[in-house]
């Protein structure tokens, strides 16, 4: 079985297409970028641009709205109502994240959030449970449910999950994690690489073995590294590996997106939110797994007195317009990274549209109108 997005012909491919789709949606050719011609609906010339735009696509969402898609306390009409503020963003699939917990705890979050029945969710995220244990790669996850990489385990969590578990993320370096990678691909579930404190030959081995994205890349790993080699090197220079990105501000400084992004190339560029139950809510405190963090009034999230942070309150047309600030690209450059190419990745496709005015001055994407 061919593995999704090897750097061969069919990938490069696919980015090409992902580009182009992008470019037609926007009105233009592929030789045009989005400000060198007007926009669907408004007038050629300077300041705001009304755009008709696919749907946006966010592999990484833990919660919205004061919802907590990992809380076993979540009901069916909570995840509905926090589905609806997410549409609103101009999201119309997603990934809900259920980050590492008991066996329990995840089964009865994936069939709450199942039971919905809603159109836009797309699958499950599973980022853990084979993670890294040390403090700093870990992240917010908490240290009791980490374990190693199990096929059983997965086995039990993919049935409780109604086999709609799309994506894994798992750190490289724990044990058993190649072979399962290897099982994980063959049955059609990607894998990214996350939450690690992986060597570069384990990187390339997880490569080799099929996993095909890195997590967040910049975040769920040890606030020190050698200066080189390191693993944030080892995964920009993995052509096999896209990579996804917080493009928050709080999580990488715009000079280090700027320079990720160069390295990894926008053709395999993803932009996620890793967006929780803080995200579209005022300050105060929230919860992620079930463990409380406070959004403060800056926008970073973190649990109380912890240096690292716990996911975002970052919505996609925020980090869109973000990224082309930090990066110089074109709108039409950033939105693939938002749209085609997360869904392509995942093996679905935008849904609806979305009707959005573009500034290009202050670089802020506001959704007038989504239609799913």
């Amino acid at each position: 079985m061919q593995r999704a997005f090897e750097p061969q012909t069919p990938r490069r491919s696919f980015l090409v297409g992902a580009a182009a789709g992008v470019a037609a949606a926007l009105g233009g050719g592929p030789g045009e970028t989005a400000d060198a011609r007007g926009p669907v609906g408004a007038a050629r010339g300077g300041g705001s641009r009304t755009l008709e735009l696919p749907g946006f696509v966010d592999l990484q969402v833990n919660g919205f709205a004061g919802v907590d898609f990992g809380d076993p306390a979540t009901t069916a009409d909570d995840v509905r109502r926090a589905l609806a503020a997410i549409e609103s963003t101009g999201v119309t699939r997603l990934l809900p994240t259920l980050i590492s917990s008991s066996p329990e705890t995840f089964a009865a979050c994936a069939r709450t959030l199942l039971r919905t029945g809603h159109p836009a969710i797309a699958g499950i995220h599973m980022e853990g449970p084979y993670i890294s244990p040390a403090d700093g790669p870990r992240g917010a996850h908490e240290r009791a449910h980490v374990t190693s990489a199990d096929p059983d385990d997965f086995r039990r969590r993919h049935a409780a999950a109604e086999g709609r578990i799309r994506l894994v993320t798992l750190a490289p370096e724990v044990p058993g994690a190649l072979a399962l990678v290897e099982q994980l691909v063959a049955s059609g579930v990607r894998v990214a690489i996350g939450h690690t404190q992986a060597t570069g030959a384990q990187i390339r081995d997880a490569a080799s073995a099929g996993a095909t994205l890195s997590t967040h890349l910049g975040n769920g790993c040890a606030g020190t590294l050698p200066r080189h080699p390191n693993l944030l090197w080892e995964q920009l220079a993995e052509d096999r590996l896209l990579a996804s990105f917080i493009v928050d501000g709080h999580h990488l400084p715009p000079s280090t997106v700027r320079a990720m992004i160069r390295a990894k190339t926008p053709a395999r560029t993803i932009l996620v939110t890793d967006a929780m139950a803080a995200a579209g809510m005022p300050p105060g405190v929230y919860t992620i797994g079930g463990q409380k963090v406070e959004l403060d009034a800056t926008g970073r999230v973190r649990a109380p007195g912890a240096p690292n942070l716990a996911g975002s309150a970052l919505t996609l047309p925020v980090a869109i317009g973000n990224t082309v600030r930090f990066t110089g690209l074109t709108l039409e450059e950033v939105l693939a990274m938002a749209t085609t190419r997360p869904a392509e990745y995942v093996g679905v496709r935008p849904a609806g549209t979305v009707a959005a005015e573009w500034d290009a001055e202050s670089c802020s994407l506001r959704v007038l109108r989504v239609t799913p």
